[in-house]
């Protein structure tokens, strides 16, 4: 299926669409060949059908630093299952070929993607149908090779901000980053939470006053009700853990649970 828009065109008007809703993007995460490679492409079309927003497409690694147990579990899982950074691309481009059409970021760690190398990565990425990158161990000051390239391929590079960011931390990835600011919501690692942070206003308009970028909040969103809490708070939000464990269930409770939140984030 052809898509009108590619690359950081199609993540603007992502964020345009659920603005004009008056509602944050929702954009899950998936991590290509959990429980096996099939199983991961059968999710990600499953929930495209139901009208998220986006996704967050996960590259396996053997090291992550952001990533909690429960992705971490999954991760380890596709890279026993022969997942490679070639067989995500191919992922990529499958999932279009089946018609999914809402952007797909890519997510992973900067050793596989420097090894497979950076250009062709990139080059690849956009030939596959992914609309861009997002790489927790990548800072700013150190992206350039990412940068140029993503910017040659019409890919959003995303950088990351935390409760803990100064106020030249908060300049310097706004300036640097396209497509959006991924906002960490606290100080630790991934993982399902009962409750979301309660500085979350205060921070928002800390970066608000910074940036006119999209802000999308990940770490710890588990539920419809969490969903609803975010309206006209953030622009996006990424949900990973929280349906793992649904997902740990049976698909089909995966699959509602994002369909509930979906359905929280439109109310």
């Amino acid at each position: 299926m052809t898509r009108p828009k590619h690359g950081t065109a199609a993540i603007d008007a992502m964020f345009a669409r659920a603005k004009s809703e008056k509602r944050a993007a929702f954009l899950p995460y998936f991590c290509i060949g959990y429980p096996n490679y099939a199983e991961s492409l059968r999710a990600i079309e499953s929930v495209a059908a139901a009208g998220v927003d986006g996704f967050e497409i996960g590259i396996p690694f053997s090291d992550p630093i952001a990533d909690g147990p429960t992705i971490q579990a999954t991760t380890q899982i596709a890279l026993e299952n022969g997942i490679t950074v070639r067989k995500c691309l191919a992922a990529v481009k499958t999932l279009r070929q089946k018609g999914v059409t809402q952007p797909m970021l890519m997510m992973g760690y900067a050793n596989p993607l420097v090894a497979y190398g950076t250009d062709r990565f990139l080059r690849d990425a956009r030939a596959a149908g992914a609309d861009g990158l997002i790489v927790p161990d990548l800072p700013p000051e150190e992206a350039s090779m990412f940068a140029e390239s993503c910017a040659r391929e019409g890919l959003a590079l995303v950088f990351f901000l935390a409760p803990t960011s100064n106020d030249a931390r908060i300049e310097m990835a706004t300036a640097n980053a396209t497509g959006f600011i991924y906002v960490v919501s606290l100080t630790g690692i991934t993982g399902a939470r009962k409750e979301l942070p309660a500085y979350l206003t205060k921070y928002f308009a800390r970066l608000r006053a910074k940036t006119d970028m999209p802000l999308v909040l990940g770490f710890g969103i588990s539920t419809p009700e969490h969903a609803r809490q975010l309206r006209g708070l953030t622009d996006g939000f990424i949900v990973a853990s929280a349906l793992i464990r649904a997902w740990e269930r049976g698909f089909d409770d995966m699959r509602a649970l994002a369909g509930e939140i979906f359905a929280a984030s439109r109310e």
